[in-house]
């Protein structure tokens, strides 16, 4: 006999089976890693992974209407500032934004994957609908950073290459 489940968890098996291509990667990270970034581009391990995080948090409040408080510092300095070096705070951040996005899928009913909702990123969705971005967002830049960690080498952070004038 088959077993059945409702779409609220369908929906969350498939939204944790897919993020598993990123969250996968995450136990083998070094801080050394976090700075690695291919020649030629601006995204460093370590911003994608706040990146991530952060939209994965802005979703759960923008989406489905979440009220946690979340500054999106990758989105408003648009390029990599080379902050993102603590893999530890990085890592939790990651587990926050995962365990946020599962609790409000996990409440959603059955009628409300039908409901509508409109944001400025990406037009008027259902809400199923908009699962499917935040699947292929996190998907997108987790394969970002496979790639990175398989090609690139650990890189001066961009934060360490400025340096102060002194005036003299």
């Amino acid at each position: 006999m088959m077993a059945c489940f409702t779409t609220t968890q369908t929906l969350m098996a498939l939204w944790r089976q897919a993020r598993t291509r990123f969250s996968d990667q995450l136990p083998a990270l070094t801080e050394e890693d976090l700075t690695k970034r291919l020649p030629g581009t601006q995204n460093s391990v370590g911003f994608l992974l706040r990146h991530i995080g952060e939209v994965e948090m802005l979703f759960a409040k923008n989406v489905f209407g979440e009220p946690i408080q979340v500054k999106a510092k990758t989105l408003i300095a648009q390029h990599d500032t080379g902050e993102w070096t603590d893999l530890e705070e990085l890592l939790s951040f990651l587990h926050q934004s995962g365990q946020a996005l599962e609790a409000v899928i996990s409440r959603q009913g059955e009628q409300d994957w039908q409901r509508e909702i409109e944001t400025r990123e990406f037009g008027k969705k259902t809400l199923a609908e908009s699962l499917g971005r935040i699947i292929s967002h996190t998907a997108h830049h987790g394969g970002q950073m496979a790639v990175i960690l398989k090609y690139a080498v650990a890189q001066p952070s961009v934060a360490s290459e400025t340096k102060v004038n002194s005036g003299a």
